[in-house]
Order: structure tokens, then sequence, then C-alpha cells
């Protein structure tokens, strides 16, 4: 594997036939406008969105799609009829069940979606014969964390200490069996990777026990706000700057083959892995300066305490080693995570006035894009 410096590309999706599972989550949403955007044809299968509001449906996801399958990837028939209808070339498999302490509440569900939901996607795709290119998005949180001061490499051990971790180094260890078994070989030679992103943030997402929407919550109705472990220490980033590294490597593995068919990490800087405390007095100074700029007093007294209710084990400390992306994709994060929580506010400030939140999601997706072209 050579080392290169690549420019994203987006000319290469224009036409491309993409299959995303998990379409109607946050980061489904986001990754289909930009490939539509970009002028690939993209099929959808997943779940009804999990909230209201969504960003699915706010930002009208579905008008640009080629075809839009509500399924349960837990049902295998289903999932191969949507295959086998679309017949795509390059396929993100985003449907999962994301949420720590829902899989404490529900574990049994969590592995069914998490473990053989991935079975049953990755067998459609050897059932369908145009697909080139798979990438499989877990999570950072498969590694077995040690609560070291480190970050994580791609060939560190598989672990998770809760059932959402352990299920997907589980869906870790499954797409490697595929990889060897089915798509490592002359028949098929269909290039699958798995990617682990850090803690995603960003306009549209309503998620249940996730900081930024909680905070957005609290400062939107001026309620006081109630954080968890506020010295946990995760490794936020914008919700394209990983998406961006997903669009590079499925170009590589479809332009290479397997030659870039393995696990790789896209996480923040070093310096942007923050303590959970941290990124609320940032949230709160931010939205004081939005208030500020239209001379809107409403929300001055923001404030927050932590939640001394007892709650199931996470992660204390958690950073990803970036290194194998940043020299064989030539990836790098684009935006410091002062940009990234400006970009968040931004999106929800501009929701909260009503705004078309097509076009200002969209407006964010062309803005990083010429971000890059001029980084490069």
């Amino acid at each position: 594997m050579e080392n290169v410096a690549l420019n994203f590309n987006p000319a290469f999706w224009q036409n491309k036939r993409v299959l995303l599972t998990g379409h109607t989550g946050f980061k489904g949403s986001w990754l289909s406008l930009w490939l539509q955007s970009m002028g690939a044809q993209v099929a959808g299968y997943a779940l009804a969105p999990s909230s209201q509001p969504n960003l699915f449906e706010l930002a009208q996801v579905g008008k640009g799609m080629a075809s839009h399958v509500i399924g349960d990837i837990r049902d295998l028939s289903t999932v191969q009829q949507a295959f086998t209808a679309f017949q795509p070339e390059i396929v993100f498999h985003l449907a999962a069940q994301p949420l720590v302490r829902h899989s404490y509440q529900d574990p049994v569900t969590t592995y069914a979606i998490n473990v053989m939901g991935t079975v049953h996607v990755l067998e459609a795709i050897r059932h369908t014969p145009g697909v080139k290119t798979v990438v499989n998005i877990t999570t950072d949180k498969c590694y077995e964390n040690r609560e070291w001061i480190w970050d994580y490499r791609e060939n560190d051990p598989m672990g998770g200490h809760d059932p959402y971790s352990n299920s997907k180094a589980c869906a870790e260890l499954v797409s490697a069996a595929y990889r060897s078994s089915f798509f490592n070989v002359d028949k098929h030679q269909i290039a699958l990777a798995t990617v682990r992103a850090g803690n995603v943030i960003g306009g549209g997402d309503w998620a249940q026990d996730r900081l930024i929407p909680d905070i957005l919550a609290a400062f939107e109705q001026g309620k006081m706000l109630h954080i968890r472990n506020p010295h946990a220490i995760r490794p936020w980033q914008h919700v394209l700057e990983p998406l961006r590294g997903y669009l590079i490597l499925a170009q590589q593995l479809t332009e290479h083959g397997t030659q870039y068919a393995e696990s790789w990490n896209f996480g923040p800087r070093d310096e942007d892995a923050k303590p959970v405390n941290w990124i609320v007095e940032q949230m709160a100074a931010i939205w004081r300066q939005h208030d500020d700029s239209q001379n809107n007093e409403n929300h001055k007294n923001i404030q927050w305490q932590v939640d001394t209710v007892a709650h199931p084990h996470e992660a204390g400390h958690l950073k990803l080693n970036i290194t194998k992306a940043r020299s064989l994709l030539g990836w790098h994060p684009a935006l410091s995570l002062q940009e990234a929580l400006q970009l968040t506010v931004a999106w929800a400030r501009q929701h909260q006035a009503g705004a078309d939140m097509r076009q200002v999601t969209l407006e964010q997706i062309q803005a990083y894009q010429a971000l890059i072209h001029a980084q490069h």
C-alpha cells in the first residue's frame, strides 16, 4: 500500500450507485445529502426516523434519493430484496442501535441489530453481483478500553465493556470473517473495510442520551442542563470529518480493490479530545455570542449541573490514533473542535429561526467541501 496524499474527489461520485443502510439516521442523512450533491444515485434501507424532529425529514433527504426503503436489517429477506432491486456498486453500512445506555436496557435487541444485522447486510452483498466496495461503520468504542492516556490504533484488541461497544466489536469480527472467507477470493473480490470514528457532532442530531442534543435542547428551552461524567474525555469531531474519510476510503477501495480492505480510524486532532465539561462551557459561550449578535437577552443565564443519579458504566478516557488514515489516505481533520461547535450551534439557530434546513445543510456541506479544496 503506497503512501498517497489524496485530494477529496467529488467527481468520482457522479452517477455511482450507492446504497446506505441507516440513511434515516443522523450520519446517514448527512452522508445521503452529500452524495446527492455530488451526483450519486443513492438508495437507502433503514427504519423510520427514531426521533421527532429529525434531520431526515427536516432536510427532505428522501427527495433526492433514487430509492428509499423502510425496513429492518434483522429481516434478511427484506434486506436481500432491497439489494437485488437497486443493484448497488458501493455500500455504506450505518444502520445500528447506536446508544450505550439503551444497550444496557435492551442488550438482546442491540446484539440482534449490530451483530446479526451486519451478517444480513454482508450476506445480501455476497449475493449481489455488482457490489465492488463496502464500508462498514462501527465505532471508536469497539476497542478493549484500558482507560489509558494513549490513543487506540487499528491493530489494538477488540473488546467493549457494555453491550453496545461489545456488539460493535463483534461486528468488526464478523466483517473480518466475511472478508477472509468470501470477499478476498478470486470469485468475488469485494473490497470490505471497517471504519471507526469519534464522537460526531453537528446539526440535526436529536438522539437520546447524547451530550450535544441535550445541551442544545436545554439552551433552546432555557432549562437547567444535567450532565453525566463531566470529566470523561471523548474524541469530538464534526460529522463531515469522518464522512469525508469514508468517502475517500470508498473511492480507494473501488479503484484499488482489496489493497485498502482493512480497518481505519477517523478521529479528531489530539488536542480536540476534550472532557465533557469543556464542551458544555464552549457551547454556552457560542450560544451567548449568537444572542449578543441578535440583541437577545433570553439565554444569558445558561446553567448546568452534574447529574448525581447513578448511571451504567461508560468509558472515561477514549482517543483514536489517526496516523494510518493520515499517512495512507491523505485524510486529516480539516476543522478545529471550536469550528465544529460553531457549525453545530449555527445549524441549531437556523432551525430555531424556521429556515429551510435542506438548504442550510447543503450549504454547510458545500462550505466544508470548499475548505477541503482550499487546503489542498
